[in-house]
């Protein structure tokens, strides 16, 4: 059997831009590594949960990996936590969690990331301030910052257990039943969290919202004096003056492990706590990789050396890059594209130098579209190729979304790449 090499970048798929001549940030993109892999393999789209539905990492990166979301899935705040080490016992709920900048009123929001440039050491010293200063009335929390503006949370109610059928007080997000959706539009407020339709009688989701309520409203009193927040101001920055919160789940999910379900053995190295805690929930091993440098000239040579080295010791190895998705959020379609042209060069560059390609069965594709246009995720469908090992060229002349359309593995599901790879794998 050959090996797998599994590659998703983040929130690649787009839409065409006049500014870049009718053309996706990938199709403008230089990316002659990517557009080799597609010439002599195969090609086609992918709906990562299914048609209709923007999603966000978390539902995208559990289908793409062979697993029904629809059955498995408990919340992104659940793996979240996990991944970082907090427990998570049923009846307590968890949430992904950004720090953000809001108007004095408290309520009006000014940057959902704090301008992307709260650093992590900022963040750290702020959630040292939450969680000594901060108390609930009716329950106990949990807070942990992870990178830049992000974090996590857990709130466990003292004499009760608690529901997570409750809404967002992140705008930005809303929720499908379980699953949360990026919305493409939304008012720039802080939400008031209440239980979910069908759970509005729920003492269990009353008091999880009122609790997340409270710890929002005095989170941001804290927050607003806080000396890391006024040198920020004097500094001429956004402060971190608040906490929104999404994707509530009040108990962990169990998945069949992906060795039992494939009869593989999977390796993965990823960027975020997202992808950590789902590899970890499903029996991925987690490969060690340095920290990031910031500088993807230096990271992405180590990461392809990483994966040559790693890829004797498993069947397959799941790799994770972040880079488009977040010029994507921030609407800079020309930092999108010299992302994707900066992957292509250096990490498939040194990636296929000392790859065994005829032994390797090596595909790409994305968690999900993040337009430029809108800044958000939306339902659009990503590129995926399948190339190396015995797969036959089917006449794709570049990786990219018009591209896919035509090519000869046609629209498929998330859920039915990893099945698709092991078949191939095995021919």
């Amino acid at each position: 059997m050959k090996k797998i090499l599994y590659v998703v970048l983040d929130g690649l798929g787009d839409l065409p831009l006049k500014e870049l001549g009718d053309k996706t940030p990938l199709e403008a993109a230089l990316s002659p590594n990517l557009d080799r892999l597609a010439q002599q393999g195969k090609t086609g789209i992918v709906y990562p949960v299914e048609k209709g539905i923007a999603p966000e990492s978390d539902i995208a990166v559990i289908s793409l990996l062979g697993y029904d979301a629809h059955k498995y899935y408990t919340g992104r705040g659940p793996l979240e936590s996990f991944a970082e080490g907090l427990d998570i016992n049923d009846g307590d709920v968890a949430f992904r969690v950004n720090f953000a900048t809001v108007a004095d009123d408290g309520r009006t929001i000014k940057d959902r990331r704090v301008g992307r440039n709260l650093t992590t050491e900022e963040a750290t010293n702020l959630a040292r301030e939450i969680n000594s200063r901060v108390t609930l009335t009716d329950c106990t929390f949990e807070f942990k910052n992870t990178i830049g503006h992000r974090g996590v949370l857990v709130i466990r109610g003292m004499h009760n257990k608690l529901s997570g059928w409750i809404t967002n007080t992140d705008p930005a997000y809303d929720r499908e039943g379980v699953f949360g959706v990026a919305k493409e539009k939304f008012e720039n407020f802080v939400a008031v969290s209440a239980p979910m339709p069908g759970y509005v009688d729920l003492p269990e989701a009353k008091a999880a919202a009122a609790a997340l309520n409270e710890f929002t409203e005095k989170v941001n009193k804290v927050l607003n004096d806080s000396p890391v927040n006024k040198k920020r101001v004097s500094e001429g920055k956004m402060p971190g003056n608040i906490i929104l919160s999404r994707d509530a789940g009040d108990h962990l999910p169990k998945f069949p492990q992906i060795g039992s379900v494939f009869n593989l053995k999977f390796g993965s190295f990823v960027e975020m706590p997202v992808e950590k805690g789902i590899a970890l929930l499903t029996g991925i091993e987690i490969i060690d990789v340095p920290s990031s440098t910031g500088h993807v000239d230096v990271d992405y040579p180590v990461w392809a050396k990483i994966a040559l080295e790693s890829i004797k010791n498993y069947d397959g190895i799941y790799i994770h890059i972040k880079g488009p998705d977040e010029p994507a959020h921030d609407g800079n379609f020309q930092k999108k594209k010299e992302s994707i042209e900066a992957i292509d060069k250096y990490f498939f560059t040194n990636l296929l130098a000392g790859l065994d390609i005829k032994n390797t069965v090596i595909a790409v594709t994305a968690d999900h579209s993040t337009v430029c246009a809108i800044k958000a995720h939306s339902a659009d469908p990503v590129p995926l190729l399948i190339s190396g090992g015995s797969v036959r060229p089917d006449g794709t002349l570049s990786f990219s979304e018009k591209s896919a359309r035509l090519g000869s593995i046609g629209a498929i599901l998330g859920r039915e790449i990893m099945p698709l790879l092991v078949k191939t794998a095995k021919e």
